[in-house]
């Protein structure tokens, strides 16, 4: 039904007006004549109309008010006035935004965090509806709807406040709709140009709340306020347009490239939004919220284009997980989780794709290609960095605006040093193992690059050799003859306090020589650019560089190890539980009957430390990606990885809730555990996808006992060991089934029942200093354990 009144319902409208006016009809006389009421010079039944501005009737239309518009009565779920005068709201009813195939939903909760997905044909969108908890810290946590759109990285978060000024007791809830999802789209392509997409949703407040900051534009942007110390900048928050019509409040903002508009409403029938100074006030109730903006959409993989065939029954038996790595998957590229991380991320993808290659789709047009095409497309090709992270949108435009350059072109972090070499990992176990891969390399290889400007005259096998050519030469001083040094070991780039992925500000210890580069990435590209150029993929002298592996597999790992006697390791975790002072945890010193050993996370630290000296899992990157010969080394490092994963933390990196990827118990320096906390993203905390990494990468190893090239570590002790901690690992796991597509997560320790229990990261205040960072509810290498399954038979 269409709510406003056209020429003819007007004169109909005027003609009950008047008829109430003049006489009153016998159905009234009857018995309502009692509850008219004046409107002007009109009278009227409450029920049936409401008054506006002490003299203007709009009519109750199947017992809803309309709101009044200049001369016209409205319904604001289908049209929004301005400046008196009626414009359509975007409306996905139209046969324009028809989709022949359904739409996507999904609801996943992380306390305080609701999260709520919606995709179809024509966009994907997330809200992120936050809400105290009688138990959270409200110095963290408040009141605060967040919208997030992979298209452009584009975002809006709106924060509240309780009007009657205590703190924590303001609540916000979404609201069903009669399709039982909360979400229902919105989609206008009258305009011209680029359709206006969005959500609409109905959203209560549980008591009358203030509305005190809205950004609209990027997600970056709103990353550095809600991660960074409130950053609000003036150029994009000054150009917030506020407006009030009736019960319909709007903010929207043009964009800097004076092209895409983001805006958002809230409207109610029945509640008062007061606007003052562009200070906007609701009534407890249930408001009408929508949110939309007109970029450019990307092309949605739907989950059965996502995963192989042969893998479709993963599609009931693991929905959520399907749908989300769904929502992340685009025919270009992967993005990396929901809400933060909504665009491409080099290493993210990759590492993703290599553990979900069982069972992602190939071919063209398939999830492998989207990802090595994301990467390729993004290649800087003056020195072969792969790039870390892309920014589009309006951030894009708004950093080319901080160069003096009027551009929305996209730009790239290169930032990272572990990228690069992941790249001719991916390529080699697609395009060389894979016999789907190896039929479509040349055509692959062949595409001429599109994304960046500065890469459009090149192919991507010119994009993949210029890479190469860069990690060769990285390579090649430490493989000379007495170069195995300090000095030529892969540095983090001058001026840059990260470099890999524990990229947080003390996620190595402040280390310049990261465990993970040194010792399996670099390894693990050379072998592939050794087995890639076998294959004719590229031109290197493939016997070469596979030595230069072996002298980086044997050579560097020494460099790391860290053995603490005894006595030692059992006085330093007394010293370290007391300083933590965690009511109930043991320091399980009495469990050790042995020397303590591991690797240090990286090398040349803070505070002068030649090691950084803080157990970790990053070993799970040798064990998945090489098949190393040293069988002295081979045997040691798998006996400490199996020792470190069975002992209870802090002894160890076990807990109730999974592996610990930091544990700085062993460190002889106080700044250890100042810096490795649970409350630190790269702190004593869990990541799904590193749990998923050692799991494959033991079970890999231990499967080298059944191949013709049987490591000697088969007919020991440590072999029953590895498999020992392997199961221990599955055990955590399946624990911990329902957070596995988290990005992270922390934990606090139960004094009564002894146990460690899962919380959110976002939930704990940060370190001292540190900004606070909230995990994705999707994490796209979270998703990974769709491919990584037990092995029963190792049990």
């Amino acid at each position: 039904m269409i709510r406003t009144m056209n020429m003819w319902s007007k004169a109909i409208f005027v003609c009950s007006i008047i008829s109430t006016t003049l006489a009153l009809t016998p159905q009234i006389r009857a018995g309502q004549a009692s509850s008219l009421q004046p409107c002007g010079e009109a009278y009227y039944l409450p029920s049936q109309y409401t008054c506006y501005d002490s003299g203007f009737l709009c009519p109750l239309i199947d017992g809803i008010p309309t709101l009044r518009c200049g001369p016209d009565c409205y319904h604001p779920e289908d049209y929004s006035c301005k400046n008196d005068r009626l414009s359509s709201v975007p409306t996905s009813r139209g046969s324009e935004g028809n989709c022949s195939t359904p739409s996507t939903t999904l609801q996943l909760s992380s306390p305080p965090f609701d999260n709520y997905f919606y995709s179809d044909c024509n966009a994907a969108s997330q809200v992120v509806i936050t809400s105290p908890l009688p138990e959270s810290n409200l110095t963290i946590i408040g009141p605060r709807v967040l919208v997030a759109w992979p298209a452009g990285n584009s975002g809006i978060v709106i924060y509240f406040e309780p009007q009657n000024g205590f703190n924590g007791s303001l609540g916000i809830q979404l609201l069903n709709s009669s399709s039982s999802s909360p979400l229902s789209p919105i989609y206008d392509n009258t305009s011209g140009g680029n359709a206006t997409v969005g959500v609409s949703t109905q959203l209560r407040f549980n008591s009358s709340a203030t509305l005190t900051v809205a950004i609209l534009g990027s997600i970056r942007t709103i990353r550095d306020f809600v991660e960074g110390p409130s950053l609000l900048r003036s150029e994009i928050q000054d150009t917030i347009k506020y407006s009030k019509t009736g019960n319909v409040l709007e903010l929207s903002r043009l964009w800097l490239d004076n092209i895409t508009t983001t805006r958002f409403s809230f409207s109610s029938v029945n509640l008062t939004i007061d606007l003052q100074n562009n200070i906007a006030k609701f009534e407890a109730g249930t408001y009408t919220f929508n949110a939309s903006f007109n970029y450019p959409q990307l092309e949605q993989l739907s989950a059965n284009e996502v995963l192989s065939p042969e893998s479709s029954a993963l599609l009931s038996q693991f929905p959520q997980q399907a749908t989300s790595l769904s929502f992340l998957s685009y025919t270009t590229k992967l993005t990396a989780g929901a809400w933060r991380f909504l665009t491409y991320f080099g290493r993210d993808s990759m590492i993703a794709a290599l553990l979900l290659k069982p069972v992602l789709s190939v071919g063209e047009g398939g999830a492998i290609e989207a990802v090595i095409s994301g990467v390729l497309e993004r290649i800087n090709s003056t020195d072969g960095s792969a790039c870390h992270e892309e920014t589009i949108g309006d951030y894009a435009t708004w950093l080319n605006s901080q160069q003096n350059i009027t551009s929305t072109a996209p730009l790239c972090d290169y930032k990272m040093i572990d990228t690069d070499f992941f790249l001719p990992v991916l390529v080699e176990r697609h395009f060389v193992q894979n016999p789907s891969g190896s039929a479509r390399a040349s055509a692959f290889l062949s595409t001429v690059a599109s994304a960046l400007p500065e890469n459009s005259n090149l192919t991507y096998k010119e994009l993949l050799k210029i890479n190469a050519d860069k990690i060769v030469g990285l390579a090649t001083p430490f493989t000379a003859p007495e170069n195995q040094t300090i000095d030529n070991l892969i540095h983090l780039k001058q001026g840059e306090i990260v470099g890999q992925w524990r990229d947080s500000t003390y996620g190595i210890g402040g280390g310049r020589i990261p465990l993970d580069v040194n010792t399996a990435l670099v390894p693990a590209a050379l072998r592939s650019i050794a087995i890639l150029s076998t294959a004719g993929i590229l031109d290197f002298n493939a016997t070469l560089i596979g030595k230069y592996a072996t002298i980086w597999e044997d050579s560097t790992l020494p460099f790391f190890e860290v053995n603490v006697p005894l006595d030692t390791a059992q006085a330093r975790l007394e010293n370290y539980t007391t300083s933590i002072a965690i009511p109930g945890l043991e320091s399980q010193s009495s469990t050790l009957n042995s020397d303590i050993s591991f690797h240090a996370v990286a090398l040349e630290g803070n505070n002068n430390l030649s090691q950084v000296a803080v157990m970790n899992t990053d070993d799970c990157f040798r064990h998945f990606l090489l098949n190393t010969t040293n069988q002295a080394q081979l045997t040691s490092l798998l006996n400490a990885t199996a020792n470190n994963i069975q002992h209870t933390f802090p002894a160890g990196l076990l807990s109730d809730v999974g592996l610990f990827v930091a544990n700085p118990a062993y460190g002889d320096s106080p700044v250890y555990a100042a810096n490795f906390t649970r409350n630190a993203y790269h702190g004593t905390v869990v990541w799904s996808w590193q749990l998923a990494m050692m799991a494959r990468g033991l079970e890999l190893q231990l499967a080298r006992c059944n191949s013709s090239d049987v490591p000697e570590f088969c007919a020991g002790g440590v072999y029953g060991n590895a498999k020992r901690a392997y199961n221990i690992l599955w055990d955590t796991i399946a624990e911990n089934e329902e957070h596995l597509s988290t990005e992270v997560w922390s934990w606090t320790f139960n004094e009564e029942t002894n146990k460690f229990e899962y919380t959110d990261l976002g939930a704990l205040p940060p370190p001292a200093g540190v900004s606070p960072t909230e995990s994705d509810v999707v994490q796209l290498w979270s998703l990974t354990f769709l491919a990584v399954k037990r092995n029963e038979g190792l049990r």
